[in-house]
């Protein structure tokens, strides 16, 4: 493990020389629950790069509140500490919020962007609600909504293990930096809806069909926004598809990354 000046916990795997590739992870999670299933059969043909959030995982706290724009630059932070100029960015729902500001910040150093259960606009009525719910996400932190976020994220044949794991990393969060991120979460999609210019990255854009945050609808949205990307819907998963059934991941990931 490797830590930035801010604190920021990272590690690199995989050839040094070989493209690089930079794992986002989401709102509560950190780069192990997340990626480790994944992250060996990739780091067999590219560098990987998995991080914390702040307050997420080995990472230290922030103070105060973030924008999408802060989250982009501890991305780059850590291609630079890595010696990175350039790399396919494979975010997870905030972190699927986070790569596309990477490809608006400096799209000269995103090689293609893969988009996974990552929410997009919402309806008025939805998107003032979210943002009502995470400006009171501080009242009593993760753990006032993790009961809640679990039945909605696993489905019910989820083994209990990695359910627990999952709770475990959520409830280990600094509860302001958890706020801060889920604000992040909530009023962040304003400022990706249509960007201009447009991104023409290469994209994959995957969703679970059973995900109510990131619904199949969103995400046909980002891929329609995004000339020349594809769209895979999982059938059946919730929204930690990727955590519960990461074969069904792995492999279209890796089909686009070869390309």
């Amino acid at each position: 493990m490797n830590r930035l000046q801010d604190g920021t916990a990272w590690d690199a795997s995989g050839p040094e020389n070989a493209p690089a590739v930079v794992l986002i992870h989401g709102l509560g999670l950190d780069r192990q629950v997340t990626w480790d299933a994944i992250t060996p059969a990739l780091a067999r043909r590219y560098r990987v790069l998995r991080y914390d959030f702040p307050g997420h995982g080995e990472s230290a706290p922030v103070a105060g509140l973030l924008d999408l724009s802060d989250l982009s630059a501890q991305v780059f932070a850590v291609m630079d500490a890595a010696g990175v100029d350039q790399a396919a960015m494979v975010g997870f729902s905030l972190g699927g919020m986070i790569n596309r500001r990477c490809a608006m910040d400096h799209p000269d150093r995103v090689r293609a962007l893969a988009i996974l259960n990552s929410p997009h606009e919402r309806s008025s009525e939805r998107q003032a609600l979210v943002e009502e719910q995470a400006r009171a996400a501080d009242a009593g932190g993760p753990a006032a909504t993790i009961d809640v976020a679990l039945a909605r994220w696993f489905t019910d044949g989820a083994q209990p293990n990695m359910v627990a794991w999952v709770r475990d990393t959520v409830l280990g969060c600094d509860p302001e930096s958890y706020a801060a991120h889920r604000l992040v979460l909530a009023e962040g999609v304003k400022e990706l809806i249509r960007p201009a210019p447009p991104l023409q990255h290469p994209t994959l854009v995957m969703t679970c069909e059973e995900d109510v945050g990131s619904t199949p609808e969103m995400s046909q949205a980002i891929a329609a926004e995004i000339e020349g990307s594809e769209l895979q819907v999982l059938p059946e998963l919730r929204h930690l598809g990727l955590v519960e059934r990461p074969d069904l991941f792995a492999a279209p990931l890796a089909a686009f990354l070869e390309r």
